[in-house]
This record gives structure tokens, C-alpha cells and sequence, in this order.
């Protein structure tokens, strides 16, 4: 496995001679007074001296002294990479004199984390050290206000979620006044827990919206019918069972339903959308793996962690297909204002880096989507947890079985298990095979539990069956005489499509060299077998195999949507540098009024096309049944389409102008918004469609469109700038 991607990271060499000089320039500098650090620090321009310094704050400030994997870390995070360190390694602190130097070189930095809780701890935990070098330090935390928003981005160092700072620009990009917008430009951001916010949620769109839509109003008949659709009679499902389409039959059943003629005529779009998002709610969303039905609502759980993402929906009409579905109050949709991918929010910082407990795995898509590469930090203490084969069963009850019994014979021992399983159902129904052995569930219907359990995890005969929720972000301690039985033990009941992952939930045991085992029990009737792996006799027992050729697939298909919502992010650029130039007063503006109408006719105009894009997306796939190529349909439209906003734009602000002079027209305030993250589940789908289309490339579609050879002027834009100090 190293050697695949040995062109993108270094594993075992450490670069001794930087480390030295470093460690030579601390030793200098722990002589210093407090008055001749400081001087020292502020005269500090070259990147090893500006760490040194930092190294050695850390140590006078917080007493805390930095492991020369740590100074290799920060090392590797100042010249742009994405670090890998174990948990337990201490990458926190590993971080502040890369914080430290991209802090003075640039004009400010975001340091990305996962949740409220570690910006606001990890600002207080490290605030000396920047305090003490003369660098103001913010954070975000979720209730603030605009006032308090704008100082903490203000300062050298904010630390915020990645989602709080997208939802930030989003909101600074309908600002209709400029004291109501909080970001500065972006400068260079520090990404916690990389692999997660720049691969597993890259594409999830953040949104903001806001007003009122009608598009639900036919959620309701949709489902009616649907529910009592077949497989393989009224709708198919892909080889990978992700995408799902209607078949002739199907086709048939909704155009005699809804006595709509063409089911693919452009004035159906919606009843299509309907129909579409009600199969993929009633067969591709399972309750209690995909979402939780909790207090009345439809909650999602994420795939990767297995606890509930607050603010997370899916694409509006299929928010609302689910909770008509399970008979719960759909939420009000609103129509979408605006959008942005965390991959395109990245793209926007001149400098990046990142640190997470497993990278090296996706080292060549850190480096083909965000030109970032891997660098692997070897542990501080050897690792010795032993990591045991598969043990592979034809059936899942037989492995459930196994699982089991593994657990009594371990915990007769008095030693700690972690059980790692891949839905709350599966937790849940391993739970009532234990019910002769004390034990506790944490998912996502106990989050609020979560502290304690993962606290007691570790201590002598404890059992914890849990959800991908203890695979990441926690460090369970091991209690007393545990290390002497052989430390923590984890069990996986299923291989993940990403041997990330699976590394995540091993990772919980034999941090810091303690002791440790894991060992993954699997069946042929999982998931990862069953959708890639059964028909292919090679690979059917091999799951670390499937995996790679899965990740291979996935870094495909990302790679290939990458390109193509590059076009509405360039688009995005565009319209909104026009209505930047606006809103600063850039353009000639005649009164406060007029200035209104143009940013709110710019707004009103640009939700519309972005309803137009999803509704495309939606619909393109089926133009191949006309014997049509939904790629160069889709290029051709998206484009037509821009052109015609940009045109209806500069039409319709005189004219909304000319209606306010003559008094039949008011500019309003805009109305309460709302963000939230949602799937791209129309795009992955429209992306499986365009695929298929034959002998085409997006060079050979460019040279078809020569409006088209502009855009690579802009994708290339939207690509990160080399990111070596």
C-alpha cells in the first residue's frame, strides 16, 4: 500500500537537519528574557526562526515541550502539506507554529475545526502563545452576532468550523449594506481533520435560503403512487445500487396518473423531480442507517461518523419526498439564495494545509483536486497495537454470531471492547444479542451521552458497541491493569468503502504506544461485497482490494463533477464580483434606493437560475432517451442560460428602477434567511448519466462551444495556488 503513493508523501525520513536547526535556535532562545522572545519574535522572518520562536513561546507560555514529531509537523503544515498524525500525537499544539507563521507572512488566518467546542477550547488553549507573541486570536462561535463576527475574523488568527466560515461568506454575499458583511479577504487557512472537510464533505453544499416555494406541492401524489412502485418492473436501480430511474413501465404509470403527456416535455421538469426524489426517499434511503426519525423530524446521520448533522438536509424536494414519506411536518424549504461547496470554499484561499489522523490513503486525490501534498509524521512512542486479518463469514448472521461471541470470550477477560458498527440499526440489534453482558450503545439517539461513554470506554471490562461516532475526534484512556491485559480491543463488524475509515476506528487503540488489538469480522452479504465485490471471483474474499478499486472509482467520479460545477462556481465568481462592485459603491450609484433594487434584483435573479441549474440536472438525464448527449445538452443550456441572466439582469434593473419612480414598485428588506448543508445528489447522479456519454471528452465538448474555451480561464482560477512557502 506505501508504496502507491510514495510519489506524494514521505514516510520515514525526517528532515533532521531543519528538526536540529530548530531545536538549536529553542535552546538559544529559552535564554532569552520575556522582553528579548518577544523582540526576537517580531525581528523573526525566516520560516525555521519564526518556528523556533513559536516552539519556544509554547514552552514559556503553557510549559508545554514540543516531541520533534510535533516540530516536524508544524515544519510540514508551514510549507502548505496536509500532515497525518496519529490521534494522541498532540497535533494541536503541532499546529500553533505553523499557526504562527502563516499568521505573519499573511493577513490573517482561519483555523478550520469540526465543531464549536474545539475552536472555542482550542483559542483559549493556545491564546498565550499567539498573546504573547503580539497576535490577536478570535473565534466564531454559532450565536454570535454581525459585530462580534467581524472582530474575530479581524484578528491575525481566527479559529471557526469550516461550515461557520462558508456560511459567513455566504451570508456576506447578500449583504445589502457593506457594514453587514464580516469576512476580509481570505488569506491562508489551517484545515483540522482534513480528510473529513476537504474529501468525505467537499461536495456537500452549503446553502442559504430564504422567501417561499411552491416546489413541494406535489411531494404528496408522488408518493401515493410511488409506494406502490416494484423493482424492476416500475423503476432499475444501478450496478452500485446509488442512482435509480424510472423504467418504461414506470414512465407509463406517472403519465397515466397525472395525465401529463410527455413525462419529459420541459413543463413536466417538476412532476418529474417529484417522482424521482419520492423513489429515491421510498428505496435508497433506509430509516435508522441513512437518517433518524427523533422529536418529530427527519434527521440525517452522517455516513462517516455516525451522529446526527445538525442543520444537514437533503436537496429541498427531497427533504420534503422523506418527510412525506415518514408523515412528519415537512420543514419549510424557501428558495435557495445561494450556495457554496467547501471544496470551492477552499479554493478560494491563496494558502492551505491541513492535519488529520489518516490522509495517506487518499494522498493522490489531496494532490489531483487540491494540488496539497501528504506528509505521514511517524508516531512518538512505537506503535505496537497489533492489527489481526479479517475473519470473513458467507452470511451476516453468521458473523453477528461470531461478533458476539468474540465479545463475551474478551470480556470474561476484563479487558475493554469497542465495537465499531455502521448504522444505529446494526448497534442496536448487537445489542440485543448482549443482553448477558453489560455493555453500552453510543449513536446518534444517545449523542448526548457521548462524553461519558467514550470516558469509561477504556476501563477494565468495559464493552461499547458504537456507531462510526468513536471512530474519530476521541481519545479513550485506559484504566487501570488494562495496558497489562493487552490494552484497548476493537472490533469492525463491516469494511467501509474507504480504508480511511476503517483506520479511523482501528486508530482508537494503541495510541501513545499503549498496547492494543483490532480486527475487522466481515460477511459476504455486507454492503461493500455485496454492491462490488460478489461477481468478481478474484476479489470476493479480498476486501482491502475492493476498497482500493472503490476509492479509485470515487477519486473518478469526483475528479469528473469537480470540472463540471466548476462552470456555476465560475459563474458564481462572476455575478458576484458585479454585485460586490455594486454593493462598495464601485459602480455609479445614483441613491441609496437604486442601489437596493440592483442587489436584490442581482439576488432574486441568481436564485432563479440556480433553480433552473438543479432543475436541469434533474431533468438532463433524460434527454438521452431523445438521442440526445446530456453532456453537450447539459453545456449547451448552463451556458445559454448564464447568458441570459446576465442579460435579464442588466434589462430588469431600469426597469424595476423605472417602477420605483413612478411609485408601483418598493424595494424591500430582505426577509429572514437560513443556512443549512445539504447532498449533491441530483449532481452525483446527473454526473453517473454524463459519464456514459460515448467518444466525448470536456476538451472535445469545449472546441464544440467556443464560449466554453473562456471557462477554463476560470477553473483554473478556482484551483488552489501553489502552496510551498
Amino acid at each position: 500500500m506505501v508504496h502507491a503513493f510514495k510519489s506524494w508523501f514521505r514516510r520515514s525520513a525526517p528532515p533532521d537537519s531543519e528538526i536540529d536547526r530548530i531545536k538549536q535556535r529553542r535552546r538559544e532562545l529559552a535564554r532569552l528574557s520575556d522582553n528579548e522572545l518577544k523582540a526576537a519574535a517580531s525581528r523573526a522572518r525566516d520560516l525555521l526562526e519564526i518556528l523556533a520562536v513559536a516552539v519556544a513561546v509554547a514552552r514559556r507560555t503553557l510549559g508545554l515541550e514540543m516531541f520533534d514529531v510535533q516540530i516536524w509537523g508544524a515544519l510540514a503544515l508551514a510549507q502548505g502539506k496536509i500532515v497525518e498524525m496519529q490521534t494522541g500525537e498532540g497535533k494541536t499544539l503541532a499546529a500553533v507554529p505553523a499557526i504562527v507563521t502563516y499568521a505573519k507572512q499573511a493577513h490573517g488566518i482561519h483555523v478550520m475545526t469540526v465543531n464549536d467546542y474545539l475552536a472555542r477550547r482550542d483559542a483559549a488553549w493556545m491564546g498565550p502563545i499567539y498573546e504573547f507573541l503580539g497576535l490577536s486570536v478570535g473565534c466564531i462561535q454559532q450565536a454570535m452576532s454581525v459585530e462580534e463576527r467581524r472582530r474575530a475574523y479581524g484578528c491575525d488568527i481566527t479559529y471557526a468550523t469550516a461550515n461557520e466560515v462558508g456560511f459567513d461568506y455566504l451570508r456576506d454575499q447578500l449583504a445589502l449594506y457593506p457594514n453587514e458583511q464580516v469576512h476580509r479577504p481570505f488569506a491562508a487557512a489551517l484545515i483540522d481533520e482534513a480528510d473529513s472537510i476537504l474529501i468525505d464533505e467537499a461536495r456537500m453544499p452549503l446553502v442559504i435560503a430564504g422567501g417561499e416555494s411552491d416546489r413541494a406541492a406535489l411531494a404528496p401524489a408522488a408518493d401515493r403512487l410511488v409506494r406502490g412502485f416494484r423493482k424492476n418492473l416500475h423503476y432499475s436501480l444501478d450496478e452500485y445500487g446509488r442512482n435509480i430511474g424510472l423504467t418504461e413501465a414506470g414512465i407509463q404509470a406517472v403519465e397515466r396518473s397525472f395525465a401529463c403527456g410527455n413525462l419529459f416535455a420541459e413543463e413536466n421538469l417538476p412532476l418529474l423531480e417529484a417522482v424521482q426524489n419520492s423513489l429515491h426517499a421510498r428505496a435508497l434511503l433506509r430509516r435508522d442507517v441513512d437518517y433518524l426519525v427523533k422529536d418529530g423530524e427527519v434527521k440525517s446521520v452522517d455516513e462517516f461518523k455516525g451522529r446526527i448533522v445538525l442543520d444537514r438536509r437533503w436537496p429541498a424536494a427531497l427533504q420534503t419526498a422523506l418527510e412525506v414519506k415518514e408523515g412528519v411536518t415537512p420543514k419549510a424549504q424557501g428558495r435557495v439564495l445561494g450556495s457554496i461547496t467547501m471544496e470551492h470554499l477552499v479554493a478560494l484561499y491563496p494558502q492551505v494545509c491541513g492535519m488529520t489522523g489518516t490522509a495517506a490513503t487518499q494522498a493522490e486525490e489531496f494532490r489531483k483536486i487540491y494540488e496539497l501534498d501528504v506528509e505521514v509524521i511517524p508516531t512518538n512512542r512505537p506503535m505496537i497495537r497489533v492489527d489481526h486479518p479479517d475473519v470473513t463469514f458467507q452470511t451476516k448472521a453468521e458473523k453477528e454470531l461470531a461478533v458476539a461471541q468474540e465479545i463475551r470470550r474478551v470480556h470474561k477477560m476484563g479487558r475493554p471492547v469497542l465495537v465499531g458498527t455502521v448504522s444505529v440499526a446494526e448497534s442496536e440489534r448487537l445489542s440485543r444479542r448482549l443482553l448477558d453482558v453489560p455493555h453500552e450503545v453510543l449513536n446518534a439517539r444517545h449523542e448526548e451521552k457521548e462524553a461519558g461513554i467514550i470516558a469509561r470506554a477504556g476501563a477494565r471490562g468495559a464493552v461499547t458497541i458504537s456507531t462510526n461516532m468513536a471512530g474519530r475526534g476521541t481519545d479513550i484512556p485506559l484504566g487501570e491493569g488494562v495496558a497489562d491485559l493487552g490494552g484497548l480491543y476493537v472490533i469492525g463488524t463491516n469494511r467501509h468503502e474507504s480504508r480511511r475509515i476503517d483506520n479511523q476506528l482501528r486508530g482508537r487503540a494503541g495510541r501513545q504506544g499503549d498496547p492494543g488489538e483490532s480486527r475487522f469480522f466481515i460477511s459476504l452479504e455486507d454492503d461493500l461485497l455485496v454492491k462490488y465485490g460478489i461477481d468478481h471471483p478474484r476479489l470476493k474474499y479480498d476486501a482491502e482490494e475492493i476498497q482500493r478499486l472503490v476509492e479509485g472509482q470515487n477519486l473518478d467520479n469526483r475528479q469528473f463533477l469537480h470540472n463540471y460545477e466548476g462552470l456555476v462556481e465560475a459563474q458564481r465568481q462572476l455575478i458576484q464580483k458585479r454585485r460586490q462592485a455594486i454593493l462598495s459603491s464601485e459602480t455609479q450609484s445614483s441613491s441609496e434606493r437604486e442601489r437596493l433594487v440592483a442587489l436584490t434584483t442581482i439576488d432574486d435573479l441568481w436564485s432563479e437560475h440556480l433553480a433552473s441549474v438543479k432543475e436541469l440536472q434533474e431533468g438532463t438525464p433524460w434527454i438521452s432517451y431523445g438521442g440526445n448527449d446530456p453532456l453537450i445538452e447539459y453545456l449547451k443550456t448552463i451556458h445559454a442560460r448564464f447568458e441570459k441572466l446576465q442579460a435579464t439582469i442588466t434589462e430588469e434593473i431600469p426597469r424595476r428602477l423605472a417602477d420605483v419612480a413612478s411609485g408601483s414598485f418598493e424595494p424591500s428588506q430582505r426577509g429572514a434567511t437560513w443556512t443549512y448543508l445539504t447532498t449533491d445528489q441530483a449532481l452525483d447522479s446527473f454526473g453517473a448519466q454524463l459519464r456514459k456519454a460515448r467518444n466525448i471528452g470536456y476538451s472535445a465538448a469545449a472546441l464544440v462551444f467556443g464560449p466554453f474555451s473562456v471557462l477554463g480561464l476560470f477553473l483554473a482560477r478556482l484551483r488552489p495556488k501553489n502552496r510551498k512557502s
